[in-house]
């Protein structure tokens, strides 16, 4: 495994090395040919026939020319030359992204999975809980976290038109700015959810931490100024809130962009789930008890009469302080 991720990790470009050897190889066979047929330099008309001349393959001295053939491997370039079997249609390589694949797969099943998942990250340069993991996962249409399918690798790579490691790397600035677009968002997050999900247990909700982090890595590049108040929400509502189902956690996208900062245009008789009303009047109430702390706060310093009393009553006072609080 080992030095197969090495080999992924310094690929040789195939393309250039094969090209190149062409052309010295088909310069080299028409020398030869020239050679062969200049007749020792005698200059003849090409027009006129010569019944002493020699056979093709044989050379003036009366030897026989060594025949050379030279076997070239198909390969694609700009220039209109036949097209690898191997690629397809867009000029990839599906025999490297099945090689990329089977760096990183799993011995015993045709998959990569987490050991492999967290090589092909490292490989990647690319925290394994980061956001364009997320989205590269989105983008392969992966079913559950920490696996990639075969099928699921070699389509998703087609997908982003990458075929080696470098290629990924290459596509993650577009790839994140396309996320960015409204309707690239919404199928992002919504595929969020069901990535989250664990398939083997049969889960059809998420669990409340899980959620939790999924929340906070799907807003990575725009943080709705409500999310860390609904996440603290969540937070401190361990018994109210065991799992989020997929109605809410789509909803919630909804409540993010109706609804403002200040709650204001929230109502109650819209058709929210029960547990957004919840937060609403959690959140409000927290906001009341923040208003309070603050407007206390305001209210400033004592004035120099009220902070400096007389000598005689800092007397006074300090003796009734030092009764009062045990004399500390």
């Amino acid at each position: 495994m080992g030095q197969c991720v090495t080999k992924c990790k310094n690929p040789t470009s195939s393309l250039g090395s094969k090209s190149g050897d062409k052309e010295s190889g088909s310069k080299s066979h028409h020398k030869k040919g020239s050679y062969a047929g200049s007749g020792g330099g005698h200059k003849e008309d090409p027009s006129a026939p010569n019944s002493s001349s020699k056979p093709g393959n044989e050379l003036s001295n009366g030897t026989k020319a060594l025949e050379v053939t030279v076997e070239t491997p198909v390969i694609p370039t700009l220039m209109g030359e036949p097209r690898d079997e191997n690629m397809d249609g867009d000029g990839l390589s599906i025999k490297h992204i099945e090689e990329l694949f089977c760096c990183y797969k799993d011995e015993q099943e045709d998959a990569i999975l987490e050991e492999g998942m967290e090589m092909f990250c490292n490989d990647l340069c690319v925290d394994p809980a980061e956001f364009r993991v997320l989205v590269l996962a989105w983008k392969f249409q992966a079913a559950t976290m920490c696996k990639f399918t075969r099928k699921e690798f070699v389509e998703g790579c087609k997908a982003i038109q990458a075929d080696s490691l470098e290629g990924i790397c290459s596509r993650f600035p577009y790839m994140l700015l396309d996320a960015q677009g409204e309707e690239n968002f919404k199928d992002l997050y919504r595929f969020t959810f069901q990535f989250g999900l664990d398939a083997d247990e049969g889960q059809r909700s998420l669990q409340r931490d899980i959620a939790i982090a999924l929340w906070r890595l799907v807003f990575t590049q725009d943080m709705p100024s409500i999310l860390e108040h609904w996440l603290d929400f969540l937070a401190e509502n361990p018994s109210g809130v065991r799992g989020i189902s997929r109605d809410t956690w789509n909803m919630f996208l909804n409540f993010t962009q109706a609804i403002g900062a200040d709650l204001s245009n929230y109502s109650e008789d819209e058709a929210w789930p029960s547990l957004f009303d919840t937060f609403v009047e959690w959140e409000l109430e927290r906001r009341k008890k923040e208003e309070a702390v603050m407007s206390k706060d305001e209210e400033g310093p004592l004035t120099e009469t009220e902070s400096s009393p007389s000598t005689d009553r800092l007397a006074t006072e300090g003796s009734r302080g030092s009764q009062t609080w045990g004399g500390h």
